[in-house]
This record gives structure tokens, sequence and C-alpha cells, in this order.
């Protein structure tokens, strides 16, 4: 089968293009409506009422430049990044509950996704089910306040490469560039210091034929690569607090200073008891939602 008819529906292989009697038709709120907010992870709202909060889901694989197998469930990032652009748009999107349950996938996609998240405007929560493996773990801290169920699971090891190498030393230091670029991402937006990053991603006797650390729900709290232990309800309950301290935040405040070139983000409350997190802890002082603010480790 050629890759070209791989990409159409199961009906378009074997059937003719069903024809409907009535033609669908939209209201005008649904119409008004961009369309990569009606694809699916779009939470549907009741008749009349703001979205609010819209749901993003990494999934599967994170597929970069090459098309991977049909069978394969993956994370388009040129179907997310689209989608983020217009959740940033939209005024009735007031937040952003990334879900992950994700093996990792290309790095340089996954970066992508990554910095776009870390980049919106509004409120952001992310919550790892299951598994956010390798490059997952960036878009998992990339999110102003990070969950983790107790169940879940993060791999922390080096990158890897596949296809063609060149045994040249230039070979070795594109691959340290690129592994500074994915450890420089994670401190920035962690509370983990980059000494402890290197000691676990590096860490050798755990995994039977790779090196690094699989991190079970808690461990990856303690060791501040997330930020809380919670589910669904958690993780709900923290972006409507967001959104709540975002509206009520005047124009002019102190927490509307851009820190280290960062987004704009109003909704910053020092030292909120509801975090879990004393001011000047961890991500700068403006607690848990100020990720900006945090520097190289220092081991």
């Amino acid at each position: 089968m050629s890759e070209q008819s791989s990409l159409l529906p199961m009906w378009a292989m074997d059937d003719p293009i069903p024809v409907c009697d009535e033609p669908e038709t939209e209201g005008p709120a649904e119409s008004a409506r961009p369309e990569a907010l009606r694809l699916p992870g779009a939470v549907q709202p009741p008749d009349g009422q703001p979205p609010g909060i819209h749901v993003l889901s990494i999934i599967g694989q994170i597929e970069g430049h090459l098309l991977l197998p049909s069978k394969n469930k993956t994370t388009k990032y040129e179907h997310v990044l689209p989608q983020l652009v217009a959740v940033e748009q939209d005024p009735r999107i007031e937040g952003l509950l990334v879900i992950l349950n994700t093996v990792g996938g290309d790095i340089e996609a996954g970066l992508a996704i990554a910095e776009m998240v870390g980049s919106l405007s509004k409120p952001t929560v992310s919550l790892v089910l299951g598994g956010g493996h390798s490059i997952g773990a960036p878009i998992a801290v990339a999110a102003d306040m990070s969950f983790i169920a107790p169940t879940a699971t993060i791999t922390i090891h080096p990158i890897r490469l596949s296809g063609l190498v060149i045994g040249v030393p230039q070979t070795y230091e594109y691959l340290d560039k690129m592994q500074d670029r994915v450890i420089q991402f994670l401190v920035k937006h962690s509370r983990i210091t980059e000494a402890r990053l290197r000691e676990v991603m590096f860490r050798t006797g755990e995994l039977v034929r790779d090196v690094g650390t699989v991190l079970i729900g808690r461990d990856a709290v303690e060791i501040g690569l997330i930020d809380q232990l919670g589910g669904l309800h958690d993780a709900l309950r923290a972006l409507q607090r967001l959104i709540a301290v975002r509206r009520a935040a005047p124009a002019g405040h102190a927490g509307a200073q851009a820190v280290h070139n960062g987004p704009l983000r109003p909704w910053r409350a020092p030292g909120d008891p509801f975090f879990g997190r004393p001011a000047g802890a961890g991500r700068g002082d403006n607690g848990a939602v100020d990720r900006h603010a945090h520097g190289r480790g220092d081991g």
C-alpha cells in the first residue's frame, strides 16, 4: 500500500465517500470557533458558556519529521502547535490542561511543544498519567504547575540517535550540545539542580539495557522534577485557582514583570500556600508559579 493511501480514512480505502441527505449545519458559536479547537482534546462547554479550559493530550510517541507506521499511536507536532496558537488567541479559553501518557519520541518536536506550552500567556497545568518518559519530561515541567499520579513513571535517560552515525568527534560534540539543551530546559522549568539531574540521567545499574533512572510518582516530586503528587481533581483545582488569581490581578500588578524574558504572567502569587511551596523556594521569588526565575543548578 502506498504512503499516500495509508493516510486516508479506512472508509476511503474500501467504500465510496458517504453522501449525507441533509448537510449538517453549525450554530454561530460553533462556526466561529477555530477549527483546531473543535478537534478531539477540547472540552465542549454547555451552550452559551465559554470554554474556559482546553485539554491537550500528549500520547503515544511524539512524532518528528518522519512519519511513523500507522500502527503507532503518535502525537504530531503539526497538530499540536496550531492548537496552542489557537488557545493563546481565543479569549474564551482561560487555561490549558496538558495530560501526558507518552513514551517520548523526537527531541526537537518535543522541545518545540514544551517551548510553546512554556511561553503561553495563560495559566497551564500538566498531569502525568501512566508515563511521561524521555522528551515527555520537558513538556510536563513546562507548565506553571505539574502533577504526577502516584503510579505514573518518568524515565530520565541520555538522548539517543537512530540511523547513520558518523564516528567523528563532531558527532559527540553535537550529542553533548543536544543533551545540554534538554538538561537546561528541565533545570530552568523545575526545582531540580543540574548536578542532581545529571546524576539520575547517567546512572548505571538501574535499567537493564540502558543508562538512566525510572522515577515513580513520589520520586519525581522528591527530587524536584515535578511539583506535586496528585490526580485529575488536583490538577483541575490548581488550574482553576490560577485562572481565578489571573482574573483578580490588576493590569499593573507587580507579578506581571517579565522574568528572564519570560512571558507576562500577572496571576503569580508570591507565597501562595495553595501551591505548597513558600515564596523564594525553587522556581524563584514568586513560588510555584514562577518557573522562569530559576537558573542553572549549583550542584
